[in-house]
């Protein structure tokens, strides 16, 4: 057990942590939401939201932290993907080869869409967050809409060009006020609601409709119409 002085006083603040690359999961990335809290251990829990949450003492060192999570790292990434399959297979239907190729063929149209639009987005609010980025890519990011490096690499979901444009337009807020705050303390969250004073329903909407926006789903419900 580690031993701290008694005038220690931890300064962690929450922050997210961007999961290596699993050699079972290549094409998955998976972002870790790290707390901490009067508590002993470490804990790890994957929500049914797909959300990664992890528990910390308030005295634990970031880079123990980050070692457990690595360590448990073939656990999560397992664990997290059945937990999506079943998720994806209880709100869509089974697919015929024609509908198969419609969904490929959408998954083509929303990325291509979303590597011109999304950074014209970033550069209209980067003039009111400030920030220095370095690079934008486009990904398909199953537990996040988003994520920042601390090199100033900005990845998007490209799932977010079948979102309404308010949530598009609060993930690209979101993402870059972590350039100024790399974590989700009061002060982060003070400067996303001075850019958008309506955040939190943009940041329920994506809480509570989020698994729709994928190819299949908006396929079948344009198919309704």
């Amino acid at each position: 057990m580690a031993f701290f002085p008694f005038h220690y006083k931890p300064t962690h603040e929450s922050y997210q942590y961007l999961l290596s690359p699993s050699f079972q999961y290549p094409d998955t990335e998976l972002v870790c939401d790290v707390v901490f809290s009067k508590r002993k251990s470490i804990s790890i829990q994957i929500k049914e939201d797909l959300s990664i949450q992890v528990r910390a003492p308030l005295l634990a060192k970031k880079g123990q932290v980050e070692l457990f999570i690595e360590q448990h790292k073939d656990w999560i990434y397992r664990k997290w993907t059945a937990l999506y399959e079943k998720s994806s297979s209880n709100n869509l239907k089974q697919l015929s080869f024609e509908e198969e190729k419609h969904v490929a063929a959408l998954e083509r149209k929303f990325r291509k869409a979303a590597k011109e639009y999304i950074p014209y987005r970033v550069e209209y609010f980067h003039k009111l967050t400030g920030g220095h980025y370095t690079s934008i890519t486009i990904r398909d990011q199953k537990s996040r809409w988003g994520s920042c490096s601390s090199k100033g690499t900005l990845s998007f979901n490209y799932r977010l060009m079948m979102a309404p444009q308010k949530i598009l337009d609060y993930v690209v807020v979101h993402e870059l006020c972590h350039l100024t705050h790399m974590n989700h303390s009061p002060a982060f969250w003070s400067m996303v609601e001075s850019i958008l004073p309506d955040y939190k329903e943009s940041k329920q909407w994506l809480k509570e409709h989020g698994r729709e926006l994928t190819p299949q789903a908006y396929m079948q419900t344009h198919a309704k119409n």
